[in-house]
């Protein structure tokens, strides 16, 4: 990420801290003082009701590592993580980050390292932040781990909006390369949303390429039934 990036990332985040906005997860006007002064106490509690399980998208992509979810994506889930990611509301990379953390804890793996999913470089630039390594650092930051990110994309791919679960994993298909670690470094992969698990299923193979041991994937929310 730019320096200017950076910078507009520290002052959205200090937007977020002080300035009068609406709940990002309900909309309310005037929200009270809730987790990092973004979200009302209502929606405060929705997140902190959340509980991480296993998860995983029927029909199941071989290559799928062993994968947790922190909460299913409805509601003001929804909105919070489309607010941080595409309008700005950088401080809710903390609540968000938590509920990563939780997903990590519930793994039960100790020692590992979180590897995030990259967006495309034009998508970071348009933002003017990495979503998902704010995440990942914020997570790694409250469970005690550390986080690098060592995937990046190999070429572009097409919008998966729309796109089947054959159509996603077509289009992911060696999308992703992974910078060369120590030999069995135990990584487990990181994302905000998982659909299809196609996403996970490319990183986890870009990282077990480069030698590296993938543990499993932990994300904030899941769009099916978790546990399944």
């Amino acid at each position: 990420m730019s320096l200017l990036a950076a910078g507009l990332g520290v002052l959205g985040d200090l937007a977020d801290l002080v300035l009068p906005r609406s709940c990002a997860g309900c909309g309310a006007s005037t929200p009270s003082v809730g987790r990092a002064g973004v979200l009302c106490p209502a929606c405060c509690q929705v997140l902190s009701a959340a509980r991480p399980g296993r998860s995983r998208p029927d029909p199941c992509p071989l290559g799928l590592p062993t994968t947790c979810a922190a909460t299913t994506y409805e509601g003001v889930v929804v909105k919070a993580l489309l607010a941080h990611k595409e309008h700005g509301r950088l401080a809710l990379v903390h609540p968000l980050g938590a509920l990563l953390a939780a997903a990590v804890r519930s793994l039960g793996l100790g020692e590992v390292v979180l590897v995030p999913v990259p967006s495309a470089r034009a998508a970071v630039r348009a933002r003017g932040h990495d979503h998902a390594l704010r995440l990942a650092r914020e997570a790694a930051g409250r469970a005690g781990l550390s986080a690098a990110p060592l995937l990046r994309p190999a070429r572009k791919v097409a919008d998966q909006s729309g796109l089947s679960t054959e159509q996603r994993a077509a289009n992911l298909h060696r999308a992703l390369v992974a910078t060369p670690g120590p030999p069995g470094l135990p990584v487990v992969v990181v994302d905000d949303v998982m659909t299809t698990g196609a996403t996970l299923v490319e990183a986890s193979r870009a990282l077990a390429a480069a030698g590296l041991d993938v543990r499993g994937a932990a994300v904030v929310a899941a769009t099916l039934r978790r546990g399944a």
